[in-house]
């Protein structure tokens, strides 16, 4: 038999073991993972380019609720902190070292770094005698001297030279509280960018009773960045949580009083807040709108702002007859998809079922499709860049393995030769030409 067509034959014989073994194995194995990458982007595709479905509307409304839950779980708690007070020793030292072993952590930014920090829980407590004089005053964690004391019975002499809780507190019964609204100076549009951010307190008072009858107030000045914190870090289609939302993007979440006002947003110039003389800033309406916008104070109350769309004082109206929900609206050209949910906490002047406030969840769909249309896009792209990778590996693999097997094919050739004795293929042809001479006999 000629030695080219052994070669050929081994060649054959030692490629089908490889392709039968190898080749085919690994192009099944290829083709398995190639289908379950390309399946997975479309999946992820799929999924990415989904605009708010049923399910996600009712996770985002979920966890709407859940923040509600969680405002309303704070403020009970700073009630007892209040009601506490009302029982320690009237003195400057037990006032201090509750307002020092009263502290939660809060966001910051420092040197270009974001971290927790520790801080009071209370930026202000003090004691009001009966006629509206400060008594006892705690500012900052330090004893204010007595030349800092002032009478709260008159609004002008307070901080923000318009507060009347003093007045509101003295018609109080035993064990009910004052809780004023979010007061701090108003940051405008113009403020805002240059990187001012609201800051402020929300103001907790109740009476103290004696033997005697009624002795005064006891205040308690809640730090605003304590109430913001359940808001102002959340995304509300991601779970991680971030330093400073992005209004921009239309995906952040907010808080609304029971009066309808916002008093948490990504933009502070959306915060009631006052004027330096004490006069609070006016929100937006149908009449001042564009003087407004051009001044920079944008002051939002949902209320009011029916003449953008009707949905928005309707949120209000539902979240304050103690029910959660998901509206659609439109806002500054933009439709918002929003999940609310009231904040269950009560007090005498803030009874059920509205209680507080309420927490809004909003998202812009406009952007969100974009953005979910970009991430689809991409997934695509990166699926077949897989794919093509895939495909190139396989057709070196089998061009690797067709060589490696035609090298072994030469390989067991010689091998075959070196042990085959000399004259022993002669032996071969001649018996096998007397097989067929034996055949046609």
């Amino acid at each position: 038999m000629p030695d080219t067509i052994k070669d050929k034959q081994q060649f054959l014989t030692v490629a089908r073991v490889f392709f039968l073994l190898i080749v085919i194995p690994v192009s099944l194995m290829a083709i398995l993972i190639a289908n379950g990458i390309f399946k997975l982007g479309d999946i992820a595709k799929e999924r990415a380019a989904t605009v708010l479905d049923q399910k996600s509307q009712e996770e985002i409304k979920i966890r709407a609720i859940n923040t509600a839950e969680e405002v309303a779980s704070f403020l009970t708690e700073r009630k007892k902190d209040l009601l506490i007070a009302t029982i320690l020793p009237t003195t400057e030292s037990s006032y201090k070292q509750f307002i020092n072993e009263n502290k939660k952590a809060v966001w910051v930014k420092q040197d270009n770094k974001i971290g927790q920090v520790m801080v009071p829980l209370y930026s202000e407590m003090a004691f009001i005698d009966r006629g509206g004089m400060e008594v006892i005053k705690i500012v900052n964690g330090e004893i204010a001297p007595k030349s800092a004391m002032v009478n709260v019975g008159s609004p002008k002499n307070t901080i923000y030279k318009s507060e009347d809780y003093f007045l509101k507190t003295v018609k109080l019964n035993k064990g009910e509280i004052h809780i004023a609204p979010v007061t701090g100076w108003y940051v405008n549009r113009g403020e805002f960018e240059k990187g001012k951010r609201f800051g402020g307190y929300v103001r907790m008072a109740t009476p103290v009773f004696g033997r005697d009858g009624f002795q005064g107030v006891i205040t308690l000045a809640l730090d605003y960045r304590h109430i913001a914190g359940f808001t102002d870090h959340v995304i509300p289609t991601q779970a991680a949580q971030v330093y400073e939302a992005d209004a921009s993007t239309g995906n952040y979440a907010y808080m609304v009083d029971n009066r309808g006002f916002i008093i948490s947003h990504p933009n502070d110039y959306h915060i009631e807040g006052l004027f330096a003389d004490g006069t609070w800033v006016p929100p937006l309406t149908k009449e001042n709108y564009e003087e407004q916008i051009k001044l920079g104070q944008e002051v939002l109350n949902l209320n009011l702002l029916g003449f953008l769309d009707p949905a928005l004082p309707e949120i209000t109206k539902d979240a304050n007859s103690g029910k959660s929900g998901i509206k659609t609206y439109k806002f500054a050209g933009h439709t918002k998809f929003v999940a609310y949910a009231p904040i269950p906490f009560y007090t005498s002047e803030m009874p059920k079922p509205g209680g507080f406030g309420w927490i809004g969840m909003g998202v812009d769909v406009e952007k969100f499709n974009e953005l979910a249309i970009a991430t689809s896009k991409n997934i695509e792209k990166e699926a077949k860049s897989w794919t093509t990778t895939i495909i190139f590996i396989l057709i070196v693999s089998i061009i690797l393995l067709f060589l490696i097997s035609a090298l072994l094919a030469r390989g067991i050739s010689r091998s075959i030769e070196a042990e085959v004795p000399e004259g022993a293929e002669q032996t071969a042809d001649y018996y096998e030409e007397e097989e067929e001479e034996d055949d046609k006999k």
